[in-house]
């Protein structure tokens, strides 16, 4: 993990000040961070300018990742303005993009822009969480086209995991994505799991699946890991922050 840049304290947030980047369409990501937020601590946003929402093909949901690489830049150079101590990557599908060098450059990337702070990705902290269960087998779920899904199934294959379903849920928006109901991915994280399995992950930020997660790894017994939770959990233990979150998760309560 990355370790945060030393920056002048902020009298609310004397533990951490986190850059938090999201797409201007995402409308989940402030909610369940703020759902998982602890004393000592701020979430301050850039917002990426995205011009056309629309993921309904293969074609759509790269060129919404083409919006996001050419506009990210001004979103970092806001939030720089307050002085973050660290920035955290509030979208995943670009984290996942082009396998695990792709991932790593994006990191390079993100680092580059907020002047060499540290930073957590989506891809990075979906690793570090399933590393704590040592799981090997896996079912992944996403709002995405078939091209994102194939993006995540490479990314944790060449990480040395293997991927015995990914189930892609398609919506149509990048805002759409909010509109899912718990019950749907709750039905999702079911889709993907067999007795094999030793853990479910879900990629996708604006999808709320935070609480929904929880429920299922009490209902599957075995690790359920939210995208949300994992990258709020990488961004504290990164920072030294150790506290435990209740209600959502494992990873937050124990790890």
């Amino acid at each position: 993990m990355a370790i945060a840049t030393q920056a002048p304290v902020s009298y609310v947030s004397p533990r951490a000040r986190f850059g938090l980047i999201v797409p201007a369409t995402n409308t989940v990501v402030e909610a369940e961070f703020g759902w998982m937020l602890v004393p000592g601590v701020s979430w301050h946003t850039g917002r990426i300018e995205i011009s056309n929402p629309s993921l309904k093909n293969d074609a759509t949901m790269i060129a919404f990742l083409k919006q996001l690489r050419d506009t990210i830049g001004g979103a970092v150079n806001r939030v720089r303005m307050c002085l973050p101590t660290y920035i955290v990557m509030g979208m995943s599908a670009e984290t996942f993009w082009g396998g695990k060098d792709g991932a790593k450059q994006f990191e390079d990337f993100m680092m580059e822009k907020s002047g060499s702070l540290g930073v957590t990705t989506g891809a990075q902290a979906a690793k570090a969480a399933l590393d704590c269960y040592n799981a090997k087998k896996i079912g992944i779920i996403t709002p995405y086209q078939a091209v994102g899904d194939q993006q995540v199934v490479d990314f944790f294959t060449q990480i040395g995991y293997e991927v015995h379903m990914i189930y892609g849920l398609r919506c149509e928006t990048a805002t759409s994505i909010a509109e899912v109901d718990p019950e749907i991915i709750k039905e999702a994280f079911r889709k993907v799991n067999a007795p094999d399995v030793d853990a479910l992950m879900q990629a996708g930020t604006n999808l709320p699946a935070a609480r929904a997660a929880a429920e299922m790894e009490k209902e599957l017994g075995k690790p359920v890991i939210a995208i949300n939770t994992a990258t709020v959990w990488h961004a504290y233990r990164a920072n030294g922050i150790l506290d435990k979150v209740q209600g959502f998760g494992s990873l937050l309560e124990e790890h």
